[in-house]
């Protein structure tokens, strides 16, 4: 692996964050003791989504001790999608990841993706659908369903093919990354089929990985809006395609 002292950053970890006071000292925690153990530099962007909680505070006092964590505010909540997309357009790395704060995928599985990343592809996606996940504990049946129909819309839409659009963890070549992004439109949930798709038409090659999954409880998901929109943002990506807004 590259990433000695001196060298570019070789990671970057962008965490989207809203309301994560309760979970996020913890998890941060976990994250950093993980990184000590690896060999290569990194960073990691919390991006604070216009919390209303105490989750600046808490992260401002674990980066007081740690200079390879820093934190980005939005004044507003922009949704998801708009969260990821500053940090990514922040991010110094070699290779950039963003996933949930919950991490319902444990960090563990960074290797296996990082692997994947430095040898065979340009975007690697983590899936619950294929051989080799485990469910270890899962949402409930209705958000289970109301998944399964939203990657089937996406894949009807969109025709990309793709096992699990939604699974919080992915990562990109920081070149493709910062490629993707500065194109991504859409704020909300939609984005993460927004960058797939963008993927696909620029000729990236994605990569599913099987993942081990956790449910959280403590979802930010809205339902009912939040699946509405999605819907809504899946014919606009392909309205964006058609208008020529991705060129």
């Amino acid at each position: 692996m590259i990433g000695k002292a001196g060298d570019q950053i070789y990671l970057s970890l962008i965490i989207p964050a809203f309301n994560e006071e309760a979970r996020i000292q913890k998890n941060l925690g976990w994250i950093l003791n993980f990184l000590k153990s690896q060999s290569y530099s990194s960073e990691i962007i919390i991006v604070d989504d216009g919390s209303q909680d105490r989750t600046v505070e808490v992260v401002r006092q674990i980066a007081q001790g740690n200079s390879q964590l820093r934190i980005l505010r939005n004044n507003e909540n922009l949704g998801k999608g708009g969260a990821v997309q500053v940090g990514m357009r922040e991010a110094k790395g070699r290779y950039l990841f963003f996933f949930d704060a919950d991490l319902s995928v444990p960090i563990e599985t960074l290797p296996a993706f990082l692997a994947e990343l430095e040898n065979h592809c340009d975007v690697a996606i983590g899936t619950r659908q294929k051989a080799g996940a485990r469910i270890e504990v899962h949402q409930p049946f209705y958000r289970e369903l109301m998944g399964k129909t939203y990657t089937r819309l996406s894949n009807w839409i969109l025709n990309l093919g793709v096992s699990d659009f939604t699974c919080g963890f992915k990562g990109f070549r920081g070149d493709v990354a910062r490629d993707l992004f500065s194109r991504q439109r859409l704020k909300n949930w939609s984005f993460d089929a927004e960058i797939l798709y963008l993927a696909r038409l620029k000729g990236y090659r994605i990569q599913e990985i099987p993942v081990t999954w956790r449910d959280d409880r403590g979802s930010k998901v809205r339902l009912w809006r939040d699946v509405i929109s999605s819907f809504f943002g899946l014919v606009q990506i392909r309205l964006y395609h058609l208008s020529g807004r991705y060129q």
